[in-house]
């Protein structure tokens, strides 16, 4: 998979992540999220750490156990998890975009690219850690 492909492929997610919010369904959101985990395992290879994150992101604090959910609550739920991996996709994208436009220039091979960009997401992912919790995108 090219960059290209990965950002094209990335915007396609971000723009159905959205339109499931707007129409909320448990089916389209289980065909969502395989998209999206096939799209990382593609990507990324299979399970590595940044794939395990993923799997935790929206996951409500509410979930509906021992019982069918109710109308309402199907469509609450498909609108938590679709909009939390949604802003997670859109804010991949916009790093994917700039470290492409900046640090993955230098890059020979796609796998020297993933580990500049494995590199810039570990450091900013200490920076929040450290109360740098805001980042601007250009």
């Amino acid at each position: 998979m090219t960059r290209d492909e990965l950002i094209a492929r990335t915007r396609q997610l971000v723009g159905e992540g959205v339109r499931l919010q707007a129409n909320p369904s448990l089916d389209a959101l289980r065909t969502w999220l395989q998209l999206s985990d096939d799209l990382l395992s593609t990507a990324w290879g299979s399970m590595d750490r940044y794939h395990l994150s993923w799997l935790q992101v929206g996951r409500p604090t509410s979930i509906v156990r021992g019982r069918p959910m109710r109308e309402d609550e199907e469509i609450a739920y498909v609108r938590e998890v679709a909009a939390a991996k949604t802003a997670v996709h859109r804010l991949k994208g916009q790093l994917r975009e700039i470290v492409t436009r900046h640090i993955g220039q230098t890059a020979a091979t796609e796998e020297e690219f993933q580990e500049e960009l494995s590199e810039f997401l570990s450091i900013l992912s200490e920076s929040s850690k450290d109360g740098a919790n805001t980042l601007t995108l250009s």
